[in-house]
Protein backbone atom coordinates (compact mmCIF):
# COMPACT_ATOMS: atom_id res chain seq x y z
CA UNK A 1 0.00 0.00 0.00
CA UNK A 2 2.72 2.43 0.85
CA UNK A 3 4.46 2.20 -2.65
CA UNK A 4 1.26 2.92 -4.25
CA UNK A 5 0.86 5.90 -1.90
CA UNK A 6 4.51 7.10 -2.92
CA UNK A 7 3.56 6.44 -6.61
CA UNK A 8 0.72 8.89 -6.35
CA UNK A 9 2.46 11.36 -3.72
CA UNK A 10 5.49 11.01 -6.71
CA UNK A 11 3.20 11.56 -9.63
CA UNK A 12 0.65 14.52 -8.20
CA UNK A 13 3.75 16.04 -6.89
CA UNK A 14 5.51 16.46 -10.13
CA UNK A 15 1.39 17.55 -11.50
CA UNK A 16 1.63 20.85 -8.57
CA UNK A 17 4.91 21.48 -8.96
CA UNK A 18 4.20 22.20 -13.20
CA UNK A 19 1.36 24.45 -11.83
CA UNK A 20 3.29 25.78 -9.56
CA UNK A 21 6.08 27.25 -11.38
CA UNK A 22 3.24 28.09 -14.33
CA UNK A 23 1.68 30.16 -11.85
CA UNK A 24 5.58 31.44 -10.64
CA UNK A 25 6.44 32.07 -13.94
CA UNK A 26 2.85 34.39 -15.01
CA UNK A 27 2.71 36.09 -11.32
CA UNK A 28 6.47 36.57 -10.07
CA UNK A 29 9.18 36.35 -13.49
CA UNK A 30 7.82 40.59 -14.06
CA UNK A 31 8.84 41.53 -10.27
CA UNK A 32 11.90 39.55 -10.54
CA UNK A 33 12.75 41.83 -13.97
CA UNK A 34 11.65 44.94 -12.60
CA UNK A 35 14.11 44.66 -9.28
CA UNK A 36 16.96 43.58 -11.29
CA UNK A 37 16.42 46.76 -13.47
CA UNK A 38 16.38 48.25 -9.86
CA UNK A 39 19.40 46.08 -9.03
CA UNK A 40 21.36 47.60 -11.78
CA UNK A 41 20.39 51.05 -11.36
CA UNK A 42 21.39 51.04 -7.98
CA UNK A 43 24.96 49.14 -8.81
CA UNK A 44 25.29 52.16 -11.59
CA UNK A 45 24.76 54.73 -9.38
CA UNK A 46 27.22 53.73 -7.16
CA UNK A 47 29.26 52.71 -9.88
CA UNK A 48 29.69 49.72 -8.41
CA UNK A 49 30.76 47.12 -11.31
CA UNK A 50 27.67 44.27 -11.79
CA UNK A 51 28.03 40.65 -10.55
CA UNK A 52 28.95 38.18 -13.08
CA UNK A 53 25.63 36.19 -14.41
CA UNK A 54 26.50 32.52 -13.64
CA UNK A 55 23.15 31.64 -15.13
CA UNK A 56 21.57 32.89 -17.67
CA UNK A 57 18.02 34.61 -16.94
CA UNK A 58 16.56 32.82 -20.22
CA UNK A 59 17.61 29.50 -18.13
CA UNK A 60 16.79 30.82 -14.76
CA UNK A 61 12.88 31.89 -16.07
CA UNK A 62 12.76 28.88 -18.36
CA UNK A 63 13.92 25.39 -17.82
CA UNK A 64 15.85 26.17 -14.26
CA UNK A 65 12.65 27.62 -12.90
CA UNK A 66 10.43 24.91 -14.40
CA UNK A 67 13.28 21.77 -12.69
CA UNK A 68 13.39 23.71 -9.79
CA UNK A 69 9.44 23.34 -8.57
CA UNK A 70 9.05 19.39 -10.58
CA UNK A 71 12.26 18.42 -8.37
CA UNK A 72 10.76 20.32 -5.08
CA UNK A 73 6.92 18.78 -5.96
CA UNK A 74 7.92 15.35 -6.55
CA UNK A 75 9.81 15.90 -3.21
CA UNK A 76 7.17 16.86 -1.17
CA UNK A 77 4.68 14.81 -3.07
CA UNK A 78 6.61 11.85 -1.92
CA UNK A 79 7.26 12.69 1.89
CA UNK A 80 3.20 14.14 1.58
CA UNK A 81 2.35 10.17 0.78
CA UNK A 82 4.14 8.67 3.81
CA UNK A 83 2.44 10.85 6.25
CA UNK A 84 -0.91 10.23 4.54
CA UNK A 85 0.06 6.75 4.95
CA UNK A 86 0.27 7.17 8.60
CA UNK A 87 -2.70 9.14 9.26
CA UNK A 88 -4.83 7.03 7.35
CA UNK A 89 -6.73 5.04 9.32
CA UNK A 90 -5.99 6.77 12.44
CA UNK A 91 -8.11 10.12 11.54
CA UNK A 92 -11.79 9.51 12.15
CA UNK A 93 -14.19 10.84 10.08
CA UNK A 94 -12.49 12.00 6.93
CA UNK A 95 -12.31 10.20 3.60
CA UNK A 96 -9.40 9.83 1.52
CA UNK A 97 -9.63 13.73 -0.03
CA UNK A 98 -10.55 15.13 3.18
CA UNK A 99 -7.93 14.01 4.73
CA UNK A 100 -5.45 14.65 1.85
CA UNK A 101 -6.92 18.44 1.77
CA UNK A 102 -6.25 18.52 5.76
CA UNK A 103 -3.05 17.49 5.19
CA UNK A 104 -2.29 19.95 2.32
CA UNK A 105 -3.82 22.39 4.74
CA UNK A 106 -1.17 21.90 7.58
CA UNK A 107 1.73 21.43 4.82
CA UNK A 108 0.95 24.66 3.56
CA UNK A 109 0.77 26.41 6.91
CA UNK A 110 3.74 24.94 8.50
CA UNK A 111 6.33 25.07 5.98
CA UNK A 112 5.24 28.28 3.65
CA UNK A 113 3.14 30.03 5.48
CA UNK A 114 4.19 30.51 8.77
CA UNK A 115 8.12 30.73 7.82
CA UNK A 116 7.27 33.24 5.29
CA UNK A 117 5.35 35.63 7.72
CA UNK A 118 8.41 35.90 9.82
CA UNK A 119 11.07 36.03 7.01
CA UNK A 120 9.76 36.25 3.11
CA UNK A 121 11.23 36.16 0.45
CA UNK A 122 12.76 39.38 -1.23
CA UNK A 123 13.58 39.91 -4.51
CA UNK A 124 17.57 40.66 -6.18
CA UNK A 125 18.50 44.09 -4.61
CA UNK A 126 17.33 43.27 -1.42
CA UNK A 127 19.80 41.50 0.96
CA UNK A 128 23.75 41.80 1.43
CA UNK A 129 25.87 38.99 0.42
CA UNK A 130 27.87 38.63 3.72
CA UNK A 131 24.24 37.94 5.25
CA UNK A 132 22.89 34.95 3.30
CA UNK A 133 24.05 32.86 5.60
CA UNK A 134 22.76 33.67 8.97
CA UNK A 135 19.69 35.03 6.48
CA UNK A 136 19.59 31.36 5.43
CA UNK A 137 19.44 29.70 8.70
CA UNK A 138 17.67 31.81 10.30
CA UNK A 139 14.71 30.86 7.97
CA UNK A 140 15.10 26.85 8.27
CA UNK A 141 15.55 27.71 12.01
CA UNK A 142 12.15 28.95 11.76
CA UNK A 143 10.69 26.09 8.97
CA UNK A 144 11.89 23.49 11.77
CA UNK A 145 10.33 25.01 14.50
CA UNK A 146 7.33 25.40 12.60
CA UNK A 147 6.76 22.08 11.65
CA UNK A 148 7.72 20.84 14.69
CA UNK A 149 4.94 22.86 16.05
CA UNK A 150 2.59 21.17 13.69
CA UNK A 151 3.65 17.61 14.49
CA UNK A 152 2.94 18.39 18.09
CA UNK A 153 -0.54 19.91 17.76
CA UNK A 154 -1.25 17.13 15.64
CA UNK A 155 -0.63 14.88 18.20
CA UNK A 156 -2.29 16.72 20.65
CA UNK A 157 -5.46 16.90 18.10
CA UNK A 158 -5.92 12.98 18.52
CA UNK A 159 -5.41 13.00 22.13
CA UNK A 160 -7.60 15.88 22.98
CA UNK A 161 -9.96 14.68 20.51
CA UNK A 162 -10.72 11.55 22.68
CA UNK A 163 -12.05 13.20 25.49
CA UNK A 164 -12.83 16.26 24.45
CA UNK A 165 -14.46 15.72 21.22
CA UNK A 166 -13.12 16.42 17.17
CA UNK A 167 -14.16 19.96 17.64
CA UNK A 168 -12.87 21.24 20.91
CA UNK A 169 -9.12 18.66 20.29
CA UNK A 170 -8.44 20.79 17.25
CA UNK A 171 -9.11 24.47 18.91
CA UNK A 172 -6.59 22.89 21.38
CA UNK A 173 -4.43 21.81 18.44
CA UNK A 174 -4.58 25.11 17.04
CA UNK A 175 -3.92 27.05 19.89
CA UNK A 176 -0.72 25.33 20.85
CA UNK A 177 0.64 25.60 17.33
CA UNK A 178 -0.05 29.53 17.07
CA UNK A 179 1.42 29.52 20.41
CA UNK A 180 4.59 27.40 20.00
CA UNK A 181 5.29 29.40 16.50
CA UNK A 182 4.18 32.75 17.74
CA UNK A 183 6.87 32.31 20.54
CA UNK A 184 9.45 31.24 17.98
CA UNK A 185 8.98 33.96 15.83
CA UNK A 186 9.08 36.68 18.59
CA UNK A 187 12.11 35.13 19.87
CA UNK A 188 14.31 34.56 16.37
CA UNK A 189 15.65 38.31 15.71
CA UNK A 190 14.30 40.20 12.55
CA UNK A 191 15.68 40.61 9.50
CA UNK A 192 15.65 44.37 7.50
CA UNK A 193 18.07 44.62 4.67
CA UNK A 194 15.41 46.31 2.10
CA UNK A 195 16.92 49.84 0.53
CA UNK A 196 15.22 52.81 1.52
CA UNK A 197 14.84 53.72 -2.55
CA UNK A 198 13.52 50.40 -3.43
CA UNK A 199 9.80 50.76 -4.98
CA UNK A 200 7.56 48.77 -1.91
CA UNK A 201 5.02 47.46 -4.98
CA UNK A 202 7.71 45.29 -6.47
CA UNK A 203 8.79 43.93 -3.29
CA UNK A 204 5.14 43.51 -2.35
CA UNK A 205 4.12 42.13 -5.53
CA UNK A 206 6.96 39.61 -5.61
CA UNK A 207 6.02 38.07 -1.94
CA UNK A 208 2.54 37.51 -2.91
CA UNK A 209 3.82 35.75 -6.15
CA UNK A 210 6.15 33.46 -3.98
CA UNK A 211 3.86 32.47 -1.27
CA UNK A 212 1.03 32.33 -4.00
CA UNK A 213 3.50 29.64 -5.43
CA UNK A 214 3.46 27.49 -2.81
CA UNK A 215 -0.47 28.15 -1.96
CA UNK A 216 -0.47 26.92 -5.92
CA UNK A 217 1.65 23.63 -5.32
CA UNK A 218 -0.14 22.80 -2.06
CA UNK A 219 -3.57 23.15 -3.03
CA UNK A 220 -3.15 21.11 -6.23
CA UNK A 221 -1.12 18.18 -4.46
CA UNK A 222 -3.57 18.05 -1.92
CA UNK A 223 -6.53 17.97 -4.69
CA UNK A 224 -4.80 15.53 -7.07
CA UNK A 225 -3.19 13.06 -4.35
CA UNK A 226 -6.90 12.65 -2.19
CA UNK A 227 -8.82 12.54 -5.87
CA UNK A 228 -6.08 9.67 -7.26
CA UNK A 229 -6.68 7.65 -4.04
CA UNK A 230 -9.68 7.89 -3.37
CA UNK A 231 -10.48 6.05 -6.37
CA UNK A 232 -7.94 3.47 -6.19
CA UNK A 233 -8.90 2.78 -2.66
CA UNK A 234 -12.45 2.40 -3.49
CA UNK A 235 -11.63 0.39 -6.05
CA UNK A 236 -10.51 2.31 -8.86
CA UNK A 237 -14.24 2.96 -10.10
CA UNK A 238 -14.91 6.97 -9.82
CA UNK A 239 -18.34 6.79 -9.11
CA UNK A 240 -17.54 5.01 -5.91
CA UNK A 241 -15.99 7.64 -5.00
Amino acid sequence: MVSCLLLRGLLAGILAGLLAAGFSFLAGEPSIERAIAVETAMEQAAAQPSEPEIVSRSVQRGSGLLTAYIVYGAAVGGLFSLVFALAYGRVNGFDPKALSALLAFAGFVAMALVPELKYPANPPAIGAPETIGARTALYFAMLAISLLAMILAATLALAFSARLGSWNGALVAAAVFVAVAGIAALALPPVDEIPVNFPASVLWNFRLASIGARAVLWAALGLTFGGMTQIWLRGGTPGRA
